[in-house]
């Protein structure tokens, strides 16, 4: 087996956890890309060779590049070239890029981008939120909270939550998600006696 064959049979194990990881449906995923679900279930499974006019779509909706989806080899530039990704009113930029584990996030949502709906989401994990620049509104179960610069809040995803703008002024905040109920974990310096 090449290079080439053992590079594209490795496609359809990355584009199944990238999608998992992103807690998508195949059917959520056709809507998307306008690839069909069985043509997507095809290429997870390895029975569809990729081409480029199936990869492209489906790079722009895992928001990662066609080097990364392919995993391509290494050309030697030692810059990391994150791109954003816009999605639910939010522009995220990841700052990690290892898959599972806990993901690190720069998200923008600027005001009115994200109305308030009538029910808050759900899902499995644990979140961390620290505010950069802006008022950062957290609806978490019961509470009703708005974070400024320098506050963090943090959650399980269990807990119906719901976050945007708290006024008419973008926030920016950080993101630290673990799918598997991770938590950030702090260490500090015991205090001296006397």
């Amino acid at each position: 087996m090449d290079d080439l064959e053992r590079t594209l049979d490795s496609v359809g194990p990355r584009l199944r956890a990238l999608r998992k990881q992103r807690q998508t449906t195949l059917a959520d995923l056709s809507t998307e890309t306008g690839i069909s679900v069985s043509t997507l279930s095809r290429l997870e499974s390895g029975d569809r060779k990729p081409t480029l006019e199936l990869l492209l779509p489906l790079a722009k909706a895992h928001g990662v590049t066609l080097d990364e989806l392919v995993d391509a080899p290494l050309t030697g530039d030692p810059r990391i070239h994150l791109r954003p990704v816009t999605r639910h009113g939010m522009t995220m930029l990841p700052l990690t890029k290892r898959a599972g584990g806990i993901q690190a996030y720069k998200i923008v949502i600027p005001p009115g981008a994200r109305d308030r709906p009538d029910t808050p989401q759900t899902h499995e994990g644990y979140e961390w939120l620290y505010v950069l620049n802006g008022r950062l509104r957290l609806i978490l179960g019961d509470h009703d909270i708005v974070l400024t610069p320098g506050e963090a809040a943090e959650f399980d995803t269990h807990v119906p939550h719901w976050f945007g703008a708290a006024d008419d002024q973008p926030v920016e905040f950080l993101s630290l998600f673990g799918k598997q109920g991770e938590r950030a974990h702090f260490r500090a310096k015991p205090r001296e006696n006397g």
